[in-house]
């Protein structure tokens, strides 16, 4: 008995400290968490994220932000920006973290009951210790320590399809905010055109040499200018401001932004459409994502079997007795295992339920795959009909309506034309170039499409008419 005491005692530590570490195997860092999102995006936004979790760290973000603004905001200096300096990130990467960590609880046994008793019956007091813990619980460990994995798993490529749907806003909402600049320096031009056309055509109005029909047509062009430079000016601030709010920009921030003038050059060549089918591989976030939503309905459906119909709890006791008369004491041991009866319950519906989600995974799975490759296909579509168009408006529509407009000069210096008509065809150049900027605008929002879809994200690429090109004709006015 002397010996098989301390044995015992040590059995029962020994199972105390193995059932502590395998609890606290499943467990998750924001380290860990984002750096396991940067593997999967870093690629894709050419940069990493971090949490700024104290005030030196978010200090050392906004002396980033800060060297950023001092210059023009390109493209990728915008996602830059957005990854050290967007609140909304830090909130994501945050509740990010936040998901992982219950993940990683969900695997984590319950922590054991202590209970104490003391009862007094006359001369003799008794004191009772009871440590309760879950038998079932500790069975099962394993099994959801896997199933925490596969949740932590889930979590973080969530994570990683949000961030990359920001920075596609993000690089959406520059391509826009550009775009707009320039269509709003160009409706500028359109208005001093109409307004020195509408001014001209006043003057020699009120010295009889022009007739109220022409002059009210010029007069007319010239209050449509001006509808469409408050237009195109609104249109400026509203993209500017979406971007601003998209890179988390406060308003000293938002002062020192700077956009470039003009829109990036058009690529010299169009990605092959074989090597696009080629990057979009089984490394997609939608296909991983859909996959392991699967692999955790499997594996909770499994554990399911066993803790819907019953659970298993197990009390070991230590009771002390005092006999105050006797002056004796004595001590009892023993455990206790309760059982739950599935008398009225037998988990027949808990069963049923995860037999469904497993079921509605398996199909979603399915389903993720086969518009995987169609939405690959549509975007790529996009991406290069508005490639060709784009090209094309360089190539071929901006050098005829160069040369139409020399030709057109070369005859009012003839004295073949009059001012209005070479008016009428400066306006249509303007009008062309912003036809360009609006198709040049497309492609690159397709082109920003196409990268999100590749990695697993697809997004909105339609492709919206580009304004016709004005009459070639000088002399339409």
């Amino acid at each position: 008995m002397w010996i098989q005491l301390p044995q015992r005692r040590a059995t029962l530590a020994l199972a105390g400290s193995v059932i502590a570490v395998l609890s606290g195997c499943a467990s998750i860092s924001p380290e860990q968490s984002i750096g396991r999102v940067n593997n999967d995006v870093a690629a894709f936004a050419e940069g990493k994220l971090v949490l700024a979790r104290s005030a030196e760290e978010r200090q050392q973000h906004t002396e980033t932000a800060r060297k950023l603004l001092s210059a023009p905001l390109g493209q990728k200096e915008a996602v830059a920006l957005a990854l050290v300096n967007s609140q909304a990130l830090q909130a994501l990467l945050a509740q990010g973290w936040a998901e992982s960590a219950e993940a990683a609880q969900s695997g984590r046994i319950a922590n054991p009951v202590f209970g104490f008793e003391r009862i007094v019956a006359g001369d003799e007091l008794e004191l009772g210790r009871a440590l309760s813990f879950g038998l079932l619980d500790l069975l099962t460990l394993p099994a959801r320590q896997q199933i925490a994995s596969t949740r932590m798993e889930l979590a973080q490529l969530r994570l990683a399809g949000e961030v990359v749907d920001h920075v596609t806003r993000v690089r959406q909402a520059w391509v826009r905010a550009v775009a707009a600049q320039q269509t709003h320096q160009y409706a500028q031009q359109v208005f001093q055109s109409a307004e020195a056309s509408a001014e001209l055509a006043r003057r020699m109005q009120s010295i009889g040499n022009f007739s109220r029909l022409s002059r009210a047509r010029e007069q007319v062009f010239f209050a449509d200018a001006a509808t469409r430079l408050a237009t195109a000016r609104h249109q400026a601030i509203s993209s500017r401001e979406e971007l601003v709010r998209l890179l988390g920009l406060d308003a000293s921030q938002a002062h020192m932004l700077l956009l470039p003038d003009r829109l990036p050059d058009l690529p010299r060549q169009a990605l092959d459409p074989q090597a696009v089918g080629a990057l979009a591989t089984q490394a997609r976030l939608d296909i991983r994502l859909a996959q392991n939503a699967l692999n955790a309905a499997g594996k909770a459906q499994s554990l399911t079997v066993v803790t819907s119909m019953t659970d298993i709890e197990m009390t070991v006791r230590r009771d002390t007795q005092f006999d105050s008369a006797a002056g004796a004491r004595s001590n009892s041991r023993g455990y206790e295992i309760g059982v739950r009866l599935p008398l009225f319950d037998w988990g027949s519906m808990q069963r049923d339920a995860w037999n469904a989600r497993t079921l509605a995974a398996a199909s979603q799975l399915e389903a993720t795959v086969r518009s995987a490759a169609s939405n690959l296909r549509e975007n790529y579509s996009a991406y290069r009909t508005a490639l060709d168009i784009a090209r094309h408006h360089r190539d071929e529509v901006i050098p005829l309506r160069k040369l139409i407009s020399e030709e057109n000069q070369l005859r009012y210096n003839g004295m073949i034309i009059g001012v209005f008509e070479l008016l009428a065809d400066a306006r249509d150049q303007i009008n062309t170039v912003m036809a360009t900027i609006s198709a040049e605008q497309q492609f690159w929002l397709a082109e920003a499409a196409l990268q999100a879809s590749l990695i697993g994200r697809p997004t909105n690429a339609s492709l919206s008419a580009v304004s016709p090109v004005p009459g070639s004709d000088g002399e339409a006015h």
